[in-house]
């Protein structure tokens, strides 16, 4: 039986289905996108306990996956924990994130232990 759930919308496929097959590998019942759109047209179906999203996405990026669902009650209080391959100041992210609210970040090059221990401390 599968274990708490997370939606993961990451547009480079192969690092979407590695992050998938480990994620499983740990128990969680997994969703996965390659875009930001579908994404957000799945979320109130899945009603995952966690959302995983890259930032730089070729439809609409992260930050906007993530406000859009904050606007809905349903998936308001999610918890969201960005990822992303690109050096960017961590402060401009910080502020980002702050303004979405019940967000995290990291770098997509850190060892999957360090998000596996970031999802453990927001859901378990």
């Amino acid at each position: 039986m599968a274990g708490k759930k997370i939606l993961v919308a990451d547009d480079n496929q192969k690092i979407l289905d590695n992050l998938v097959k480990k994620l499983k590998d740990n128990n969680y019942e997994v969703l996965a996108f390659t875009n930001g759109i579908d994404a957000i047209e799945n979320c109130r179906i899945f009603n995952p306990d966690l959302i995983i999203l890259d930032i730089v996405m070729r439809d609409v990026d992260g930050y906007t996956v993530a406000r859009t669902l904050r606007e809905d009650r349903v998936s308001a209080g999610i918890p969201v924990i960005f990822v992303t391959s690109q050096e960017l100041e961590c402060g401009f992210i910080r502020e980002k994130i702050s303004e979405i609210g019940l967000c995290d970040f990291m770098n997509k090059a850190c060892a999957f232990e360090e998000l596996l221990a970031k999802i453990k401390e927001k859901i378990g």
